[in-house]
């Protein structure tokens, strides 16, 4: 039984420390470019406001939701840009406000939703704790964006085995988004975790394994890091091809980050 409360509040230290970091930025540093191309800071903020917003009209409101789906199945490729505009024309301080108010409107609406609820999005509906792990590694994923634009550094916390589980989870969608058939081989997971320990993941038969830091395993399916960039390690070529193709969110994979985009320097964090 997973512990939604538990889940939601390893969301909200996720959005609060996001929060945290832009609070101390210049104004100016909302205009940086980030890696994804074409997308400020601003845009990045932007698109994690009006997604979880998204989710909290398809807790609270399905009439409105569906009005949101119509609008994406009308202009799939563009929908993700155009929805978020709006907010991204929003200054840096109200574009911060309101990211904060949804998701706060958000999280209390995952701990309110009754037993059983499955929410709707633009994929398949999700129980309230799949909604909470993908908006956690959405947040996750795209503060990555915004501390790669700033050159900052942030220390990775236990919260990435919400990530890891949600990658291994969506191991088949990975294929389906580009097309592919996903293999049938199982694929394991050991990864050493930020806190000390070792993540074990997936089926102990697994011939399959991946294996390496919890840090590095998730910003490759979050595809913010190239694998080459990496010291993750393979056993068999399941596990090979999926570090290559995998992706933990919805759509298309993007150009993903380039080989020697993000060399491993010396003040990268590493898990204990």
């Amino acid at each position: 039984m997973v512990d939604t409360h538990a889940l939601v509040e390893d969301l909200r230290a996720e959005q609060e420390g996001l929060a945290a970091l832009l609070a101390g930025i210049d104004p100016a540093d909302w205009a940086r470019p980030t890696p994804a191309p074409g997308w400020t800071i601003t845009d990045q903020v932007a698109h994690l406001a009006f997604f979880d917003g998204a989710a909290l009209t398809a807790l609270t409101d399905p009439a409105g939701f569906d009005r949101l789906l119509t609008g994406a199945m009308a202009d799939p490729d563009g929908f993700v840009d155009t929805a978020s505009a709006p907010l991204a024309a929003l200054g840096p301080a109200d574009l911060s406000v309101e990211w904060r108010r949804v998701s706060s409107a958000l999280r209390k609406a995952l701990v309110e939703a009754p037993a059983g609820t499955r929410v709707p999005w633009f994929g398949p509906p999700m129980s309230v704790a799949s909604k909470a792990t993908a908006r956690l590694m959405e947040t996750w994923a795209h503060g990555q964006d915004v501390v790669d634009a700033l050159g900052a550094v942030r220390e990775p916390t236990d919260r990435l085995r919400h990530v890891a589980h949600l990658a291994l989870r969506v191991r088949s969608y990975s294929y389906l988004a580009r097309g592919l058939t996903a293999p049938e081989s199982p694929v394991r997971v050991e990864l050493t975790a930020p806190g000390g320990g070792l993540w074990r993941l997936g089926p102990d038969e697994a011939e399959d394994v991946v294996s390496g830091d919890a840090l590095e395993f998730c910003l490759v399916l979050t595809r913010r890091r190239h694998v080459a960039d990496t010291d993750l390690r393979t056993r068999g070529a399941a596990a090979e091809e999926w570090l290559r193709v995998g992706q933990t969110y919805a759509g298309g994979p993007g150009e993903g980050r380039r080989p020697g985009q993000f060399p491993k320097r010396a003040d990268t964090p590493r898990s204990s």
